[in-house]
């Protein structure tokens, strides 16, 4: 009782506009709808006015309300609650819950709802049924994403992770660079990084020298739903659709023991963090600025992350993120004494014909016997170690950069024929055929080549 004297208190002092702030606005004109969701004291106010001879008007001027509901008001002998009407059963009822699983996924397009409907379940209703039965699901959604709450975490729970994409000149050419961002979430310090693609290798070393550049790593790990990370879905033993993460990407994860996780499908916003940063990077650091090459970027890049985005005022938190960084940096995991994944990553590659292999962009070369050989490359130190069938058959230095070349001459098939012809040389007379000609030599079968070197 004192809870319900103290709410008709308020609503008194705060006028007629407070009587009616439990009723709802309803689409279209419908008088008696709007009359049944007048308050029962509001409804009281007008039969008390109108009895006192106020016009229709006057009443719906003071009372903000409609003069249909006015006079819709007028004409109710009695006051009666809102009662929410029963939908009437429809042909989509069936499928009520697939649409709505499916209409965030093709933005609540109606027109695709249709066609799907049609094509894939057999319905046969109309097109402006569906639109109909979406336009409560797109409105709702709408509304969910204006009164969205911030999803904070504390130090060292978690980083976002994503790139970004920037058209800049690189020695006086017009160049994409794909940028990959991590972002603390709780100081917003951030790190950034250029490459020239998104593949594999790329990922996995922007997150090694963003774990250096921190000092440390997060719990978890924060991602959309990219190619290298996760390949799609899997049923688990309850029938569930998981996601299956990509499984070079699954064992950089253990092998660091963080634990990734992934936006809910369609709802890219959940790291709105990290997506700031990668806006951040595009506006703040990138106009007006020319770049030599690709090194010259991350080194202008690193500099203005130290000298501009580390000290700036963040608007949310509103403290420079190297100032809430030295908090966050004690919640770290330390990673320093770890070894890199990278390095110690096996790489499997097909020799080519002209027995080279692809390693981040450079080639190398192998044994010329090996075409078509699947050989593994193993990084150690500053060398690039290739073996085949557990045996070591090429090293070289790792190239810096992209699209160069490194030959060895002892890997060309002459090489093999020099060996050959000693060989031969130093065998008796008796018994064998000399090779004297290139031409002999040419006609053999590469098995021949290769049959020598492994008897060598």
């Amino acid at each position: 009782m004192e809870e319900e004297d103290r709410f008709n208190e308020g609503s008194a002092a705060q006028g007629p506009r407070a009587l009616c702030s439990a009723a709802a606005t309803v689409a279209g004109s419908n008088p008696d709808a709007e009359a049944s969701l007048v308050a029962q004291q509001q409804w009281q106010a007008i039969h008390d006015r109108r009895a006192a001879g106020q016009s229709v008007s006057a009443i719906a001027r003071e009372q903000d309300i409609d003069r249909k509901t006015v006079r819709a008001c007028l004409q109710q002998q009695a006051w009666t609650p809102y009662r929410r009407e029963v939908a009437a059963p429809t042909l989509l009822d069936e499928h009520r819950q697939w649409l709505i699983e499916r209409a965030p996924q093709v933005h609540y397009s109606a027109r695709i709802l249709h066609y799907e409907l049609r094509s894939q379940r057999g319905w046969v209703g109309s097109y402006e049924t569906v639109k109909l039965a979406v336009r409560p699901l797109r409105a709702a959604a709408n509304v969910a994403a204006l009164t969205q709450r911030r999803f904070e975490t504390g130090p060292g729970e978690q980083a976002q992770v994503d790139w970004g994409q920037l058209t800049v000149r690189l020695a006086g050419i017009a160049t994409k660079v794909h940028v990959l961002v991590m972002t603390l979430g709780y100081s917003r310090r951030g790190y950034a990084e250029g490459f020239l693609r998104e593949r594999m290798p790329d990922l996995l070393a922007a997150h090694e020298n963003a774990f250096a550049h921190f000092g440390g790593r997060c719990e978890t790990l924060l991602y959309d739903r990219m190619r290298t990370v996760v390949l799609g879905t899997v049923s688990d033993a309850e029938g569930r659709r998981i996601p299956k993460l990509n499984e070079t990407f699954h064992a950089f994860a253990r092998h660091w023991a963080f634990t990734p996780r992934l936006c809910q499908p369609y709802r890219a916003q959940t790291k709105g963090k990290v997506e700031s940063g990668v806006k951040y990077v595009k506006r703040n650091f990138a106009p007006g600025r020319t770049f030599a090459d690709l090194e010259d970027f991350n080194a202008q890049l690193a500099a203005w992350q130290a000298e501009v985005a580390d000290l700036r005022l963040h608007g949310t938190t509103h403290q420079r993120p190297i100032d809430r960084f030295a908090e966050e940096v004690l919640a770290l995991v330390p990673t320093a004494s770890q070894p890199s994944f990278l390095q110690a990553m096996v790489r499997e590659r097909v020799v080519a014909e002209d027995w080279l292999v692809s390693i981040e962009g450079n080639r190398y070369s192998v044994p010329f016997a090996l075409i078509g050989k699947t050989v593994q490359v193993v990084r150690e130190g500053g060398h690039w170690i290739v073996r085949h069938r557990g045996g070591v058959v090429a090293e070289h230095p790792a190239l810096t950069g992209r699209a160069q070349l490194s030959v060895r001459p002892e890997h060309g098939p002459g090489a093999a024929l020099r060996n050959a012809r000693k060989r031969y040389a130093e065998l008796p007379v008796s018994g064998m055929h000399a090779v004297d000609t290139a031409e002999d030599v040419e006609v053999r079968d590469l098995a021949t080549y290769e049959q020598l070197m492994e008897a060598a």
